[in-house]
């Protein structure tokens, strides 16, 4: 008996081709994808790595998304690749465009580096958010569409906004800390499909009394 779709197709639902399961299509060994995640883009989901740019693998940051997350098309993950010395006179990039510039070429420790961007577990990133580098997103937050994002989101956090902020907490400080402790999206696929409607209720409550 199957409990749910298959989390190793690239496109679980054949009748909606624009989302896509994106562990099952990246290539890149600093991005990590988390099952069930998905990306949703009519142009192509398959293509989501496209949208991470600037990244580096001699740089050694990567991007890390938990599971469970919904992410809308038109999404950026800008990442350190991206950053320009900031401590000259000058931020122009002269050295990679060779014809002897490249004398100029910074050393890594005269670029800014944040660090790891890093996206937690049942995320839903609406469309044309752009990710800047380092950026961390807590477990069960909302980034409105059009928002960019630097700095941290505190889990289940709503936050919109160019700079992204938190206009309101999704649940009370005491649920949050339950939720966090319950990580239902750790739990395997049986006991998943089997609580269906208890994560689809407005009363969180009843999923919370499964918690031992």
């Amino acid at each position: 008996m199957p409990y749910g779709p298959d989390p190793r197709l690239a496109i679980p639902n054949p009748a909606v081709p624009s989302v896509c399961f994106i562990r099952n299509v990246i290539t890149r060994p600093n991005i990590q994808v988390g099952e069930y995640t998905y990306y949703d883009d009519p142009d192509g989901p398959e293509r989501f790595e496209e949208h991470v740019t600037h990244h580096y693998e001699f740089l050694g940051d990567r991007l890390i998304i938990g599971k469970f997350c919904a992410i809308a098309r038109g999404v950026e993950f800008v990442m350190n690749g991206a950053n320009h010395r900031m401590a000259s006179a000058t931020t122009y990039p002269f050295n990679i465009f060779g014809g002897g510039w490249e004398k100029c070429t910074p050393a890594l420790e005269d670029l800014p580096y944040k660090g790891d961007t890093v996206v937690g577990s049942d995320v839903w990133i609406g469309q044309n958010v752009t990710v800047l580098p380092g950026a961390r997103i807590g477990d069960g937050a909302i980034i409105g569409a059009d928002s960019v994002v630097a700095g941290e989101i505190p889990p289940y956090a709503v936050a919109v906004g160019n700079p992204c902020r938190v206009r309101r907490r999704r649940f009370s400080d005491e649920v949050v800390e339950r939720l966090l402790a319950l990580r239902w999206w750790d739990w395997p696929p049986e006991k998943i499909f089997e609580n269906l409607e208890l994560l689809c209720d407005a009363n969180v409550e009843k999923l919370l009394a499964l918690a031992p």
